[in-house]
């Protein structure tokens, strides 16, 4: 009888083929290193439900995220940059525009338009890094300047959202550096018209989207734990030979230091947005 079983149970092993996890299901974490089950963190708004760390989202999440549902209206989508350096590093620059839409499916790395946040009409703009590191290139000024004239025009409270790592966008040179002036002069023409504008900080916001609009807002929130400088921590490191102190750069180094006004999770974004635009517009 022992036999038998044995036999049956050697047979039965002989078929059993493992079922493999489909690619893609788990996840590890950046904050804590949990592996985590990609489903439920995408469930969570992609926050870690064990450490709170708050993953990069593309634009088009962070749309749905805070914005009612099919309010969102784009601006300025047909905008495509230029060459005008004839930039070529690897690839030619137009080269490189091309396979960056294509591996996004956004136009640039700058979305802009209208919206509502819980029944308030606001002007909503985003950058986003993972479209060459959401720099700030001719497209992205000119967006953004022109979403700010429209939320002027149109006495509309005013949110952007940054998240970018790339600062101005070196392939087209001084061409990129002229739109941190732009987008910061229509910043201030909105403000002397008595606009709000609600700035929104989240990982990475560095380089010259932080030295300039990211930085204007007569409010400024930050996501937890967000990267947020000028140049890198390293680099500074390195170039002025000191130690920098602990949580340099940090949404809570800066929130500290009197920088940003407040530090708020994703899942309470949404409702301080409205509550804000809520208690300071007419």
């Amino acid at each position: 009888m022992a036999l038998r079983q044995g036999g049956a149970s050697n047979a039965w092993h002989g078929h059993f083929e493992p079922k493999r996890v489909p690619e893609g299901v788990w996840m590890r974490c950046d904050g804590c290193q949990a592996t985590l089950f990609r489903k439920q963190v995408e469930q969570n708004l992609n926050v870690c439900p064990e450490c709170n760390h708050h993953f990069s989202v593309s634009a088009a999440d962070r749309i749905a995220q805070l914005l009612d549902a099919d309010t969102f209206e784009e601006w300025f989508a047909d905008l495509r940059p230029g060459d005008p350096l004839e930039f070529n590093d690897r690839r030619p620059y137009p080269e490189r525009v091309r396979a960056e839409q294509e591996r996004t499916g956004l136009n640039e790395a700058a979305i802009v338009g209208q919206g509502f946040i819980k029944g308030i009409r606001t002007v909503f703009a985003l950058t986003d890094s993972g479209f060459i590191m959401g720099s700030m290139g001719s497209v992205v000024g000119e967006k953004l300047t022109r979403a700010i004239e429209e939320a002027t025009k149109q006495k509309l409270p005013l949110v952007i959202v940054s998240g970018s790592g790339g600062g101005a966008r070196m392939h087209e040179g001084i061409f990129s550096l002229m739109q941190m002036a732009k987008v910061s002069a229509a910043l201030a023409r909105h403000n002397s018209a008595g606009g709000l504008y609600i700035s929104v900080l989240t990982h990475p916001t560095m380089g010259g989207v932080a030295a300039s609009f990211a930085s204007l807002g007569d409010i400024i929130l930050a996501e937890p734990k967000a990267l947020i400088g000028f140049a890198g921590p390293k680099v500074i490191a390195q170039t002025v030979r000191v130690q920098l102190p602990t949580g340099f750069q940090t949404s809570e180094f800066l929130l500290e230091h009197g920088f940003i006004d407040r530090i708020v999770h994703r899942r309470d974004l949404r409702s301080m947005l409205a509550q804000l635009i809520d208690y300071t517009t007419p």
